[in-house]
């Protein structure tokens, strides 16, 4: 947990730094990025290190869902230079005329992303000419093992009345909807409407049961033994068995999201190049197998990957699964009519 303490402190600087920076009118500083990407999400000495390389000031602010990110994207108010958004949401800033192209000239280390994972970005990138990828990993259930006897294998479980309040559920539209479409044997993009309402009822129904809707508390309860079972991001679960060896991740049977996350540049960006600069600082092999370390989100840098140490983490079909094994799905943009209506309906639960 030293490192959390650690990472408070610099992202306190940082969120200081950034609110300086706007009073004092840093943005027309040309030694500047301005960053806004997910909470806990990069290594503060990469940041440092790129600082300390390029002369490049790195201005960084968080956020803790898509749905939170984008309105501020499009409304413009802040001129981020890169974002990190997740797949289906690109699809949809792209949709928006929000982004603009990247440069992959002034990013000659893209190379060490591999072929695959630009193939799967091109289902929201086509032509892979606004992201870059950064992350990718899947959704499962973390459970302790001294607190769940029984094998856990489908999504099932999360609506098992013996695990009342001992159940967490992330805090996220397109996440909890996954998880009972799934269970009911739908496309996590279904825009059916029978079949988005039987969803919603079904998360009215498990609601009684959830301790709380949460997006990175999962992590620090689960570690904390203070539930039994959590709806977590892959790479979530990678750091959790490093602190507390009790808990198990699964990919249930009836399948899950496959997702990537990756940098664009807002249309709006002052400092384009800089940005370029960062990615192609963000590719290189020693900075991505670094930065993997500390987040433990797995990486499609396959240069990063050699430089792994730790053969059970190089090795872990948790961080690299065998995609094959499991029925996936990428989540794609459902329009702005369609994202509304979902919204919509997550209120419903939340509020029933």
């Amino acid at each position: 947990m030293k490192r959390f303490v650690s990472l408070l402190c610099v992202l306190s600087c940082m969120t200081s730094l950034y609110g300086c920076a706007l009073n004092n009118d840093a943005g027309n500083s040309d030694n500047v990025v301005y960053i806004y990407n997910w909470g806990e999400y990069i290594d503060p000495e990469v940041l440092t290190i790129f600082t300390e390389e390029t002369g490049i000031e790195v201005v960084y602010d968080e956020f803790e869902t898509n749905e939170i990110m984008f309105p501020k994207i499009k409304a413009g108010a802040v001129k981020y230079d890169l974002v990190c958004p997740s797949d289906y949401m690109i699809k949809k800033m792209i949709d928006n005329d929000l982004l603009q192209e990247i440069d992959f000239n002034n990013v000659p280390n893209y190379v060490n992303i591999g072929d695959d994972y630009w193939k799967l970005a091109e289902d929201y990138d086509p032509g892979n000419r606004f992201s870059m990828p950064y992350v990718f990993g899947t959704i499962g259930i973390l459970y302790n093992k001294n607190m769940v006897k029984e094998k856990v294998d489908s999504w099932d479980i999360l609506w098992d009345p013996k695990y009342k309040d001992e159940i967490l559920m992330q805090d996220s539209v397109r996440d909890a909807f996954m998880v009972a479409e799934m269970k009911l044997g739908y496309s996590i993009n279904t825009t059916d409407e029978d079949e988005l309402q039987e969803s919603k009822e079904l998360l009215q129904k498990q609601k009684e049961l959830v301790q709380a809707y949460v997006v990175d508390q999962v992590r620090d309860k689960m570690i904390g033994n203070e539930a039994a079972l959590g709806v977590i991001y892959s790479g979530e679960a990678i750091f959790t068995q490093r602190e507390n060896p009790d808990l198990e991740y699964v990919i249930p049977k009836e399948g899950t999201n496959f997702w990537m996350d990756s940098w664009v540049i807002p249309k709006n960006a002052k400092h384009k190049e800089n940005a370029e600069k960062f990615l192609n600082f963000l590719a290189r092999a020693d900075i991505a197998c670094m930065n993997f370390d500390y987040i433990t989100y797995s990486t499609p840098n396959m240069a990063a990957r050699e430089l792994v140490e730790d053969e059970d983490i190089k090795n872990s079909p948790i961080a690299f699964p065998d995609l094959s094994k499991y029925h996936l799905e990428i989540y794609v943009s459902l329009g702005e009519k369609a994202d509304r209506h979902l919204s919509d309906l997550w209120r419903e639960v939340k509020s029933y």
